[in-house]
């Protein structure tokens, strides 16, 4: 895990929560400003929270002052939604200029970007878009995180999108294209995984079968989000990922078999509209804690049973 200094109130710099085997327990959930005072009053103990890098690129305001507020307390993950890390173009320079800067700032614990595109020219759309997975595309990404990191000076977490349409060009399955992207950069991975159950259900293959076959030991993170349901024009399920309710039953349940066979790592809740109260965000988080705390309780028993036994 990755380094990061905390500055506490009374100027004190500490060790981020991000260091050693302690690191892989902790939960997170997504930081909105509205509920800093809630969080102040009663938060999260060992957790992280993360923000959306374009949310915070600005020079001083109400956002820079309730991020270093929540900084000076709980680690920080950085994550981008505006690199287009996909895109044929290299990324803004401006707008990986800023994203340095912010992460310079911040010395978050970790740091991610979703694997697609979303802009053109000079054009910029509010939406991930997806990628055909060929080797000319590899090769664009893989020149893309390179420079993404060489800015800001770290590795980089690449996240598994949601997708409502695919490539018939593409010549290599998603799983096997993420292998190849983190391989020849070094960058690590976000493994989300309502992203997996939304894109399994839309294109008809197996959620379970995805995760399997996912390069899991270069995971640096996970996602849980909500998802809202809907019907295509053929009346087929069609689900939207748009991170506006709890996480769903079946997405809990490929969480506990990934955790189950990988073992701890650090999870965090997505919940971007339709915000709850405090209590509720909250209480997302500390059901992630405790699976975690439980696993992890359980390959020690095991680990001790199974010195026991020899």
């Amino acid at each position: 895990m990755y380094h990061c200094p905390i500055v506490t109130p009374d100027g004190v710099h500490r060790r981020s929560l991000f260091t050693g085997a302690a690191a892989r327990l902790l939960a997170g959930v997504s930081f909105k400003h509205e509920h800093l005072g809630a969080i102040q009053e009663d938060g999260l103990v060992d957790a992280f929270f993360e923000v959306h890098a374009e949310n915070y690129m600005g020079a001083g305001g109400p956002p820079q002052r309730a991020l270093a507020a929540i900084g000076r307390d709980y680690p920080l993950s950085i994550h981008g939604v505006g690199m287009s890390i996909g895109g044929p173009q290299a990324p803004d320079p401006q707008h990986l200029r800023r994203f340095a800067d912010l992460v310079r700032r911040c010395e978050p614990a970790l740091v991610s970007e979703h694997l697609a595109w979303s802009s053109y020219g000079n054009t910029f759309y509010n939406d991930l878009l997806p990628l055909p997975y060929t080797m000319q595309t590899l090769q664009t990404v893989c020149a893309h995180v390179d420079q993404v990191q060489r800015a800001i000076k770290r590795p980089l977490l690449i996240e598994n999108p949601a997708t409502y349409i695919r490539f018939a060009c593409s010549d290599m399955s998603e799983t096997a294209f993420l292998c190849e992207v983190a391989r020849r950069t070094g960058c690590g991975l976000l493994l989300d995984i309502n992203n997996v159950y939304v894109s399994a259900t839309n294109h008809g293959f197996s959620a379970q079968e995805y995760l399997d076959d996912f390069p899991i030991d270069r995971v640096g993170q996970i996602h849980l989000a909500g998802h809202s349901v809907q019907q295509d024009d053929e009346g087929q399920p069609l689900l939207i990922d748009s991170h506006d309710g709890e996480v769903s039953p079946a997405v809990w349940d490929l969480y506990a078999n990934v955790i189950a066979r990988t073992g701890p790592i650090p999870t965090l809740i997505e919940w971007d509209s339709n915000l709850p109260a405090w209590s509720v965000l909250k209480a997302q988080g500390l059901r992630v804690r405790d699976f975690l705390i439980e696993c992890a309780a359980q390959a020690a028993h095991e680990s001790h049973e199974g010195v026991g036994d020899v």
